[in-house]
């Protein structure tokens, strides 16, 4: 499979929680920050993501729940990263587009919808591309065309749980770096790291994806940082 090197880079809980709650108005990203005994602790994990690749590979529902619909980019100041945002709603407004065109070095779409906002700014913008499905959008080729048409190496994953399943499913997740936070979320509708259809027989068991650890670092303030490479050729016997 011609890809780029893929690492799902998030922050959760310790039983596996990638949001505070089942709602759009729960988020770790804000939430977090008011938790006594976690919020001491928050600031290494976004120290570790500008340590991460220069491609960035999210969501548009993800991405509006965090706010870009709301923010500002002085477009003479990129920083260097690109964007790669899977959003069919869209959950992107215009703004949130343009958000992403100014501070990308390059911002790729991936869309079935064919009225997303992203396609008006495109001739206005010189640094938009629109990687366009009809009816589906197959992740396979999409990252062969990352790698092959744009000449991406690396990419970092920070999607939600039911698109996270999909790619490790698909076998296009190399590795996890994940930074555990001191503390237990619970229910079952808050979405976790791997989501998505839960597997039903023996024979799903070839979905199940094996870890091999290659990192295991305490942080200060009780945090925790376990890095894996995904074992993606699995055999179950």
């Amino acid at each position: 499979m011609s890809k780029p090197l893929t690492t799902l880079f998030l922050i959760e809980s310790l039983d596996g929680k990638i949001s505070t709650g089942d709602t759009d108005e729960l988020d770790v990203d804000k939430d977090f920050t008011d938790i006594v005994g976690v919020k001491e602790g928050l600031h290494q994990y976004y120290d570790l993501e500008k340590q991460t690749d220069l491609v960035s590979f999210n969501t548009g529902k993800v991405q509006a729940k965090v706010g870009v619909n709301q923010r500002s980019w002085d477009k003479d100041h990129n920083d260097d990263v690109s964007f790669v945002v899977v959003d069919n709603k869209p959950h992107l407004k215009k703004s949130g587009c343009e958000y992403f065109a100014k501070r990308a070095k390059v911002f790729y779409l991936v869309t079935t919808n064919k009225a997303h906002p992203a396609f008006e700014l495109k001739d206005q913008y010189g640094n938009i591309e629109i990687l366009y499905y009809e009816g589906e959008i197959d992740f396979v080729d999409v990252f062969r065309r990352l790698k092959e048409d744009y000449r991406i190496d690396k990419v970092t994953i920070q999607t939600g749980g039911t698109l996270n399943s999909v790619l490790l499913r698909k076998k296009l997740i190399d590795k996890v770096k994940i930074v555990v936070a001191p503390c237990l979320v619970g229910g079952k509708n808050t979405p976790s790291l791997i989501d998505g259809e839960s597997l039903h027989t023996e024979d799903d068991l070839i979905h199940v994806k094996a870890l091999k650890l290659t990192n295991c670092q305490q942080l200060e303030n009780n945090y925790v940082l376990l890095e894996y490479d995904v074992i993606n050729d699995m055999e179950v016997s």
